[in-house]
């Protein structure tokens, strides 16, 4: 009788580190989480024909900001460029959240999610841009293209969890990455960490590499302020919120996502909805909240303005005020 093969398990192209609490030596997982769903429920999705239609247009409340070249000392100025993009001011430093000026988050040019508003800020306009936090590689997210442009010009270090500096260095050869982990930090400036936490989501690029990639969120703490930045995540019965909360101590600010929610069936393990932000909120113990991932590509089945009115419903149901967890529009700035 002939003897079987053993076969080694695929390898991680991207990671080759030990295993983990949340890495199993070829794919990374959220610690009693859940994966993410299958082709066959993607399909069930894209076939209810549940998708609200959006306009082809949605113009901002707010006009093109111009930020100015630095905010020194105590202040902060955050300025929404859409969807999950930040210009962060702080501490005489500038940041960038999960950069896409592209005209869609997709792997090509001609199909896929296209943005229905124009960035809230000019890619000229930008001050010099030191870093950029880059949460995960889902294309919403990592958009090569802008990336490119702001190596180019501006050559920041791009800060982002484990395997996707291979991600980039492939695309962009001379980009300049710092990695970590869940629990890690680096420093910029000697007086700005960055801090890499956990948060219940997932990695790919395509079919075959998911959750080859590590996802995290961060936190930017300098001697004066702590904003936490979530650029996807689910609730998970709140534990990361909770966590994370703990660590910190509480925070200043945090940027939170509030749309792409819809079906639930299917996105509540990777994306909260307006109710568990506010959750998320007052478990992370913050100050103040400003809402983003929705209004500028259509991703779910949401209608486009219901994010907005659902945080307001949140709000009002855990008798929070309004002006203390805002959903951003792209050029609209919120100081500290």
């Amino acid at each position: 009788m002939a003897r079987r093969k053993l076969l080694k398990p695929a390898s991680n192209p991207f990671y080759d580190g030990p295993a983990s609490d949340h890495f199993d030596g070829r794919v990374f997982f959220n610690p009693g989480g859940t994966p993410p769903g299958s082709f066959r429920d993607l399909l069930r999705w894209q076939m209810s024909g549940k998708r609200s239609k959006w306009p082809a247009r949605v113009e901002s409340p707010y006009r093109s900001d111009t930020p100015p070249e630095r905010v020194a000392g105590k202040a902060a100025r955050i300025t929404h460029v859409g969807h999950a993009t930040f210009l962060i001011q702080t501490n005489g430093l500038n940041l960038l959240t999960d950069p896409v000026w592209s005209e869609r988050a997709s792997p090509v040019r001609f199909a896929g999610p296209k943005r229905v508003n124009a960035p809230g800020v000019d890619f000229a306009a930008l001050p010099p841009i030191d870093a950029v936090l880059l949460t995960h590689s889902h294309y919403d997210h990592m958009d090569m293209a802008t990336l490119r442009r702001l190596v180019a010009g501006h050559d920041p270090q791009i800060i982002t969890p484990l395997g996707n500096d291979v991600l980039l260095r492939r695309a962009i050869p001379q980009v300049r990455t710092v990695t970590g982990d869940w629990g890690d930090k680096t420093v910029l400036m000697a007086d700005t960490a960055i801090h890499f936490d956990p948060c219940h989501h997932w990695g790919a690029r395509s079919l075959r590499d998911r959750r080859s990639t590590l996802w995290c969120a961060f936190t930017v703490e300098t001697p004066h302020l702590k904003l936490h930045h979530v650029g996807d995540t689910g609730f998970h019965d709140g534990i990361n919120f909770r966590a994370v909360g703990e660590r910190h101590g509480g925070f200043d600010l945090a940027i939170l996502p509030i749309g792409a929610y819809e079906p639930r069936w299917f996105m509540k393990f990777q994306h909260i909805n307006p109710h568990e932000a506010v959750e998320g909120m007052r478990l992370l113990g913050a100050r103040r909240a400003i809402g983003h991932h929705w209004g500028t590509f259509q991703l779910t089945d949401e209608p486009v303005d219901e994010p907005k009115e659902k945080l307001a419903e949140a709000l009002a149901a855990a008798q929070i005020p309004p002006e203390a967890f805002e959903a951003a529009h792209p050029g609209q700035v919120f100081t500290l």
